[in-house]
């Protein structure tokens, strides 16, 4: 078990991220509850199993790689609750890494970009560069577990946006 603490933002389509070679993920939902999920995910030609618990920027996870055989047994269970995008991973200018997922499909053109830490201060001390759009860490409906069944949510307004 590992802690993830991450920020999470809506994201331009296009950006500094452009120009680096995407990665494609399909990922599919398992089970999901109120403060639980259970996916399976293909990146690449990796695939994992995992199981998050908790809500907003700091939640456990439990995750382990599984086989190309397991994650084809597993994908049909996840039927009306997938996410597919592409992924790009840039770094940024304190060490940090930016992920930038670009949706498909029926999530077009949502894109979000998120950034992992090593602690809850780090998180909260991390300036979002201008390209950023507005947060949306802890905003369930930005969850991938709740855009891969319910679409992805009406923009939001600019009040709010920096």
């Amino acid at each position: 078990m590992s802690n993830e603490i991450e920020r999470k933002f809506l994201a331009p389509v296009t950006g500094p991220f452009s120009e680096i070679p995407a990665t494609p993920v399909q990922q599919g939902y398992l089970a999901r509850g109120e403060n639980e999920e259970a996916r399976v995910r293909r990146q690449g030609d990796e695939y994992t199993l995992a199981v998050k618990k908790g809500r907003g920027i700091k939640r456990q996870e439990f995750e382990i790689a599984i086989g190309a055989q397991e994650f084809a047994v597993l994908w049909p269970a996840t039927e009306g609750a997938r996410v597919s995008k592409s992924r790009r991973a840039l770094p940024l200018h304190d060490g940090a890494i930016a992920y930038v997922d670009v949706f498909e499909g029926h999530l077009a053109p949502l894109a979000t970009v998120e950034v992992e830490f090593g602690s809850e201060e780090e998180a909260w001390a991390f300036e979002p560069p201008e390209w950023f759009g507005p947060e949306v860490t802890g905003d369930d409906r930005y969850a991938n577990a709740n855009l891969s069944s319910s679409g992805a949510p009406p923009a939001p307004s600019p009040t709010g946006q920096r």
